[in-house]
């Protein structure tokens, strides 16, 4: 191993334990990683910011906008409208039909928001039909990576590999490439989805009437006695007895220190209270108690409040920072009234607690100011959408730019980069998204992961870093048939991804497994198509893809219930993955 191959392997190194640590955004890593390169000299200063000017990132952004003007638009909740009578029979129906859709529009759209759009129709089906939410949101948020494999743009991994496919070979994969392997993995896959519903919490009756139609933990929130009269003077164990056994007083603020309550202790004036409990039941004790929600910082009349329940995206901005120094109100105008946590009690006062990925909140704001405020808050609505995300904006305008992009990519009329860069300019000019929501729409910490890792990641190739692992393997491969060898591949890459951003997992491992293919002698094609479906294929956690992370809270899941439905999921990939590449893409080299 070489100097410069030991440095290369000790950033990487470093980039990945940082990553599986998760104190620093991704992005950050990313960017600490490229400066660790090029201080050390394996990633030459006039190649440090190739990675921006690279067209996967081009063709990531301009999806990204695209997709985000076709969930503006309404256009797919229109279309689901023939299908909702459909979807009132039960969970054993309503699983595959929303799965199916989801996975048909993730093969066009970023993964993320097809999800997005058809959560709140979940929702819908959940309250109306009793069926339990964590019976749909699992399967769909699964339904939205299967889908992804199939076609160039539905992931980024495939993008990544489509990239770097053509720096070795002079040829990028095409649009539909992927169609025929993806499609067989999203058709096994839907057949586990619409019958492994039954392993989730709630999918063994997949209802129970409304009680059981939402299944999301109890919420905190944070009230204030008033500073004279009832129910000041009253013990705790009096206060509660006020919530006829719905409610539980989890923590005591007094003087700006938090204690556990005692029953026999007496409140004072002023002194503060977290509750916890289901929604109504919070707000009936509300009224009854003569308490005050601290988040109301801003009294609004009935007709000019709303009040909205989301769940916080991991692109949110709220992310790892508190109410307070946030400056919600200040910044948004919305009020935090609750929060809701699955798997943790909330024992400190809210406007002191750091945000996380898949938190279920409460806000309320002045009606008119609650659309813009969410959707820069990046916090996808749950309740029945009463909220208009951008109806009435020229709603088939961007289907059909999208469609007609996709199909010069098809044709082979212009490059993938210029078709997502013109479809965005298109909808843009069109004033389908305004410049505003395009930037709020772009996910820039995956941007600039991508533009920042691509270097670095060329340095591990450059250096021999990719020959030096790719022998390593070839030496353990060697006694194996060709098709165990790709299948190794696809293995290593699907349990390396929920500890890596995926996009990151491709640009380590599609040199390697390329290299792989090249001292085997095989065709590199197969093992490419390998690393970007292990990748794409993270069903096994909640943190190694935003789609879990999204469905967590909404969902009610719990770490090891992603294993449940995630295991069969994952063995069906790779029995159903591996001989369809090796089919379609035969091993012999060519």
């Amino acid at each position: 191993m070489t100097i410069d191959q030991a440095i290369a392997f000790a950033i990487l190194g470093c980039t990945i334990a940082a990553f599986i640590h998760g104190r620093l955004p991704y992005d950050l890593v990313a960017l600490l990683s490229l400066f660790a390169a090029v201080i050390s000299g394996v990633v030459p200063a006039e190649k440090a910011f190739s990675g921006f000017s690279d067209d996967v990132v081009i063709i990531v952004a301009g999806a990204l906008l695209v997709s985000g003007a076709v969930a503006r638009s309404g256009a797919v909740e229109a279309a689901m409208r023939p299908l909702l009578p459909h979807l009132r029979r039960g969970p054993a129906v309503q699983v595959p039909i929303l799965a199916a859709v989801v996975m048909v529009l993730s093969a066009v759209t970023k993964n993320v928001g097809a999800l997005a759009i058809l959560m709140p129709v979940a929702f819908q089906l959940a309250r109306r039909t009793g069926t339990a939410p964590s019976a749909l949101l699992m399967p769909m948020a699964f339904a939205a990576l299967l889908g992804g494999l199939v076609t160039l743009v539905g992931t980024s991994p495939n993008i990544i590999v489509s990239r770097l496919r053509e720096e070795m070979q002079g040829q990028p994969f095409g649009l539909l490439d992927f169609a025929p392997v993806g499609g067989c993995i999203a058709l096994a896959g839907l057949v586990v989805l619409a019958l492994g519903w039954r392993l989730l919490p709630g999918g063994q009756r997949g209802g129970g009437g409304k009680a059981a139609a939402f299944t999301l933990p109890h919420y905190t929130t944070e009230a204030r006695l008033p500073a004279e009269g009832d129910p000041a003077g009253r013990t705790v164990a009096e206060l509660a007895a006020l919530g006829e056994g719905e409610i539980r007083i989890t923590a005591l603020i007094r003087d700006g220190l938090r204690s556990t309550p005692r029953d026999a202790e007496r409140l004072r004036p002023a002194d503060r209270v977290l509750l916890e409990g289901e929604a109504d039941d919070l707000d009936a004790f509300i009224a009854r108690s003569g308490l005050t929600l601290v988040g109301e910082r801003q009294a609004l009349a009935a007709d000019e409040a709303e009040v909205v329940e989301g769940v916080v995206t991991g692109e949110s901005p709220l992310v790892g920072a508190t109410v307070a120094g946030f400056d919600l109100h200040g910044r948004t105008g919305l009020n935090l009234i609750a929060v809701s946590r699955r798997g943790q009690r909330i024992s400190e006062k809210l406007s002191a607690l750091r945000f996380r990925p898949g938190d279920v909140v409460i806000l309320k704001g002045e009606a008119e100011a609650v659309p813009r405020a969410m959707g820069s808050l990046r916090i996808l609505p749950l309740s029945e959408r009463n909220i208009p995300l951008g109806r009435n904006r020229r709603g088939w305008v961007p289907p059909l730019v999208l469609a007609i992009a996709m199909g010069l990519v098809a044709a082979h009329v212009v490059p993938v980069s210029i078709a997502f860069f013109g479809a965005a300019v298109v909808l843009l000019a069109l004033r389908a998204m305004t410049m505003r929501e395009a930037y709020e729409t772009v996910e820039w910490p995956v941007i600039v992961l991508l533009a920042a890792l691509i270097p670095v990641s060329e340095a591990i190739r450059t250096t021999g870093g990719t020959e030096l692992v790719a022998g390593w393997l070839a030496i353990a491969a060697a006694a194996m048939p060709p098709i165990a060898a790709m299948a190794l591949m696809m293995v290593i890459a699907m349990a390396v991804t929920p500890f890596l951003n995926n996009a990151a997992t491709v640009l380590v491992m599609a040199p390697v497994g390329a290299s792989l293919a090249t001292q085997l002698n095989l065709s590199p094609d197969p093992f490419l198509m390998a690393v970007a479906i292990g990748a794409a294929s993270d069903f096994l956690t909640p943190i190694g893809h935003q789609c879990n992370t999204l469905v967590m809270g909404p969902g009610g899941y719990r770490f090891q219930d992603y294993w449940r439905l995630g295991l069969p999921l994952s063995a069906t990939v790779i029995l159903v993955g591996v001989p369809a590449v090796a089919f379609f893409w035969p091993l012999a080299p060519s």
